[in-house]
């Protein structure tokens, strides 16, 4: 069966997240997604919280910025959530990170590219207990290993766009996160250069695919949808987004699915006028239409 989520949009202020989160607990979808934008909720703090909300829901963070922070930062904090809250609840996923944003705070780099191998590579290795000695161009690592390392195994996923990032989620990465302007022939083309990646370093444990769906329901569902994409320069691309009622949504959903998608979240519009309508619509609506 397909996955099923949404997205809680770094737009709305933090405290907007416990009754969000408590809703898609109750509402029956099986994940939500948050997001580390510059310059609004960091990732984890705000996964933390909606964990420790929530009892069914898997809480994801699609993406952690890898220019932002140290693996050996990250591995800790993910295999903290993942010991406090077992059973594979937290998802977390990780990529380049939007490249102005980086160049902000001085961060940006000069191959992204290498930089996410290494994180993956450290990062996926001290999850799973190794103790770690890394000269890299960017991953420095001196006898480093986690004191409290994951009970289970612990996927990381990456964020992909372009054919090189998509292959080397293929290759390095246990899942990879498409963004909103991904349309079903994208989600086709997408897997195929991830199983390139995959091929190359003779990978055949699953790899999973989550897609966001820009989504808008309601009376001004198609100008809203419209507004959004024209913004994002995305309004020419054919097949993306959708807006309508419940049945709509899920053949969008389905079609995804066809494409090569095992979980697809639906992303609102930045200025979606009732978020927590949204996620109950998504939850007690959708879900149900799913196949």
């Amino acid at each position: 069966m397909t996955g099923l989520g949404a997205v809680f949009r770094p737009q709305l202020p933090p405290e907007r997240l416990r009754e969000v989160a408590r809703l898609a607990d109750e509402s029956g979808l099986e994940e939500l997604w948050l997001w580390e934008d510059c310059f609004r909720e960091g990732g984890l703090s705000t996964a933390a919280a909606a964990l420790a909300w929530t009892e069914r829901v898997r809480i994801g963070v699609g993406l952690l910025p890898v220019p932002l922070r140290n693996v050996a930062i990250t591995a800790m904090e993910v295999a903290t959530l993942h010991r406090m809250f077992p059973g594979g609840r937290a998802i977390v996923g990780v990529g380049h990170g939007v490249q102005d944003w980086m160049g902000q705070v001085g961060a940006r780099v000069e191959s992204p590219l290498t930089l996410l191998r290494e994180h993956l590579a450290a990062l996926r290795a001290l999850l799973r207990g190794e103790r770690l000695t890394v000269d890299g161009r960017y991953v420095k690592l001196d006898d480093v290993a986690l004191d409290w390392r994951p009970e289970a195994a612990v996927p990381v996923l990456a964020g992909a766009t372009g054919p090189r990032t998509l292959r080397l989620s293929g290759e390095a990465a246990d899942g990879t996160i498409l963004h909103a302007g991904t349309s079903p022939d994208g989600v086709r083309k997408a897997r195929q250069l991830i199983d390139e990646g995959r091929e190359s370093a003779g990978r055949t444990d699953p790899h999973e695919v989550v897609v966001y769906l820009l989504t808008a329901t309601g009376p001004d569902a198609a100008t809203r949808l419209r507004a959004e994409l024209v913004a994002e320069g995305l309004d020419s691309v054919p097949d993306l987004g959708v807006a309508g009622d419940a049945g709509a949504v899920a053949k969008a959903v389905q079609r995804l699915a066809e494409a090569g998608a095992d979980t697809v979240i639906l992303q609102p519009t930045g200025d979606e006028p009732d978020p927590e309508g949204f996620v109950r619509f998504a939850g007690e609506e959708v879900r149900g239409l799913v196949a």
